[in-house]
């Protein structure tokens, strides 16, 4: 049985080597439970398995398929950045990129001043909550009860 690491690293992120490898993978931002599933089982890997004892080898397999994953054949629905709108194709963003992606277009949509846009400037929600109750900073304003 090859050594345990406590702590691995994955794709520019320390992962606890004590988790399940599935569990472990999904703490990589970018990466879902899902995904993680979908790594591990075209890998052949045993997802029951405690990230810290996967060999050099296993954990250099993970980081590659985690680099590309399009090369693994996960569906398109799976990847987070479908048809992207810079370069049109399909990808899967991690760690800094997706932040960045993220922020891209979050100050696109401000710029275009669309509905979200416009939510996201104003602090409000963007998603069609209800805001009558839910959302509010500072201060709690509650209902005062009356004295008997």
């Amino acid at each position: 049985m090859p050594e345990f690491k406590h702590i691995v690293r994955i794709a520019g992120t320390d992962v606890s080597g004590s988790k399940e490898v599935i569990a472990a993978l999904s703490d990589i931002k970018g990466i879902g439970w899902n995904v993680a599933h979908a790594i591990v089982n075209l890998l052949d890997i045993d997802p029951r398995m405690r990230l810290g004892y996967l060999t050099d080898e296993q954990i250099g397999s993970i980081e590659r398929a985690i680099k590309d994953i399009k090369r693994l054949k996960v569906p398109s629905w799976m990847l987070n950045r479908p048809r992207d709108l810079e370069t049109g194709e399909d990808l899967h963003l991690i760690g800094a990129d997706l932040e960045f992606a993220v922020k891209r277009d979050i100050d696109r949509e401000k710029a275009v001043q669309s509905w979200r846009g416009v939510r996201h400037m104003l602090g409000l929600k963007v998603r069609g909550q209800r805001t009558r109750t839910t959302g509010r900073k500072g201060q709690t304003v509650g209902v005062r009860k009356r004295a008997k």
